[in-house]
């Protein structure tokens, strides 16, 4: 989604309401209500209100995304306010500190409404994107600004160390040439304001990989591909096999290519080094069965959302302390048969929009969940079924490295029983493993965790 589009300068602007419901009204007194059926202004914004109460809309970065589906024939329509003062709500403190609320209005037959709520939530986590908007006190610039940041336009490329940059770009096609790859990954995320890549890599298929990258990068005559995969560490690569995975789970990648992959510490502005990688090799356990990377029910959208909250809780821990979690993704019916719950269910009796994992608001509730003993069972196309599930599959016979836990077993032992997947995160190390038909692959490792 090309969330770009849907901004329209007028429907931009400066909040004069100092509280939640009034800042909702001015941004539904400039949204084109007459295009919306079935539906006037008071009872859209009590919908509004109904949805806060029920959970709140407030993304955390000082953004809130209030959204609604309505009939209309326009998929999307987005209006954008700010308050620097932030705004009050029901006594919560958390209101005090929104400068920034963004209202979607998606139509009921929008099919990637989920996704889409996901892509806006991953622009606002990123820090250098925010700061952008923050720096742009004047209406006509933070304007102009909002539509380069969801356009993927970034700040003016450092040019620093471009003659050297050019140098290893150049180097990198000669080897991909020499290597017989067949696409070049260029991590972008080596550059605090974007990466030009000129034509050095015409021939090849060019991924670019960064958080945060908005899809209208594709648009860029240089690059076929984008993988908005977030870095966690100062390492060079270290998104590498979650940008493989992701890869080989969209179509981007084959289990026969060989990739150039070009990069360097992220935000240095300097790329450093080229890594071929031959995907059969490392991904040799996971690719036995080369059709089936994913179960068949599972939509690769749902594995990336899932690794991202994963290695956030690799990564962050829970309020400061480290926490280890499972989540299994397939078919939750067959899943159900070695399943039995530990608690009662929490997403029992929720709307399955409200409790599906690409919804950027489940994200703290998984989160807060994660610290609970047992499973996540989580449906092939994100619907979240319950938490706190116990595993009791057959133990089938799998070789775990020493040091490895129950939940490793556990995952072992399901993917063998049931045609699913699952992703461990080590309360002792941080690692997140990915485990397919028993199988393991580590996607962080312990030195690109936690440092306490």
């Amino acid at each position: 989604m090309r969330i770009d589009r849907y901004i329209a300068r007028n429907r931009v602007i400066d909040l004069q309401s100092t509280d939640f419901k009034g800042a909702l009204g001015e941004l539904l007194d400039v949204c084109d209500l007459t295009a919306i059926t079935g539906i006037n202004r008071t009872k859209l914004l009590n919908e509004l209100l109904d949805r806060e109460k029920q959970m709140t809309t407030y993304l955390g970065n000082g953004v809130c995304l209030p959204h609604a589906r309505v009939s209309m024939k326009r998929n999307y329509m987005i209006a954008v306010g700010r308050c620097p003062d932030g705004l009050r709500y029901d006594g919560q403190k958390e209101y005090r500190q929104i400068r920034y609320v963004f209202l979607l209005l998606a139509a009921r037959n929008a099919r990637s409404y989920l996704y889409s709520l996901a892509s806006l939530a991953r622009v606002f986590q990123d820090t250098s994107y925010m700061q952008r908007l923050e720096s742009t006190p004047v209406l006509t610039d933070f304007r102009r600004e909002l539509k380069a940041v969801f356009a993927g336009e970034g700040a003016t490329p450092s040019r620093r160390h471009n003659r050297f940059n050019n140098l290893i770009l150049k180097e990198a096609a000669k080897i991909a040439q020499g290597a017989n790859c067949t696409s070049v990954l260029v991590f972008g995320d080596t550059f605090g304001g974007g990466v030009e890549l000129g034509t050095v890599f015409r021939g090849f298929k060019t991924v670019l990989i960064a958080h945060g990258t908005s899809e209208a990068a594709l648009e860029r005559k240089e690059i076929d591909a984008v993988l908005p995969i977030r870095s966690f560490s100062s390492h060079r690569f270290s998104q590498l096999r979650s940008a493989v995975l992701i890869g080989l789970t969209r179509g981007v990648f084959n289990s026969s290519d060989r990739l150039c992959c070009v990069g360097g510490i992220p935000q240095s502005n300097q790329f450093d080094s080229i890594t071929v990688v031959d995907v059969e090799r490392e991904f040799s356990t996971m690719l036995f069965h080369k059709s089936e990377m994913l179960p068949t029910t599972v939509k690769a959208e749902v594995v990336e959302r899932i690794l991202a909250i994963a290695t956030e809780l690799a990564v962050e821990g829970r309020e400061g302390h480290p926490v280890g979690c499972l989540f299994v993704l397939g078919n939750s019916e067959k899943i159900s048969a070695y399943t039995k719950p530990l608690i009662l269910n929490p997403f029992f009796g929720y709307k399955e929009e409200d409790r599906n994992i690409l919804n950027p608001f489940m994200d703290e509730t998984v989160k807060e969940l994660s610290s609970i003993d047992g499973a996540f069972i989580i449906r092939g196309d994100g619907v979240l079924v319950s938490a706190g599930s116990l595993i009791h599959a057959p133990e089938y016979a799998h070789s775990l490295p020493s040091g490895l836990g129950s939940r490793h077993a556990a995952a072992a032992s399901i993917t063998q029983a049931v045609d699913c997947l699952c992703v461990v995160v080590s309360a002792s190390t941080g690692q997140v493993t990915l485990f397919r038909r028993g199988e393991m692959l580590p996607l962080m490792e312990k030195v690109l965790v936690r440092t306490r």
